[in-house]
Parts: structure tokens; C-alpha cells; sequence
């Protein structure tokens, strides 16, 4: 299993858009992505949440 973890860059280049972080799952079926909705700080201001995901794919 494969997991990928995106921020939302509100001011990043079109290139970095939702339907880019699903398109890894052409080449990884099994990836799981997740959004969060954040700035460029993610892990400052949702570290809870961000860490969830890390411990359930862990498991």
C-alpha cells in the first residue's frame, strides 16, 4: 500500500492540483490520498490529523 498525504498549497503552481495527487493512483493502485486543508505550515497547524494518517498506515 502506497500513501500520499497532500497539502493544499492555496499559491502553488497549477501543476499541484487534487486531480495530480489522484493521479497516482494510475501508477499506484492501492496509494491512499488524503487532503488537507492547510497552508504551507501543514504539520504546524494540523499535525493531529497529519499524524493519524501516518499511524493508521503504519498499522
Amino acid at each position: 500500500m502506497s500513501f500520499i498525504v497532500r497539502l493544499d498549497l492555496r499559491r502553488i503552481p497549477p501543476s499541484f492540483v487534487p486531480a495530480g495527487a489522484e493521479a497516482f493512483k494510475r501508477d499506484l493502485p492501492n496509494a491512499v490520498v488524503k487532503f488537507v486543508d492547510s497552508g504551507h505550515f501543514a504539520l504546524e497547524s494540523h499535525h493531529t490529523e497529519i499524524a493519524c494518517y501516518i499511524k493508521d498506515f503504519l498499522r
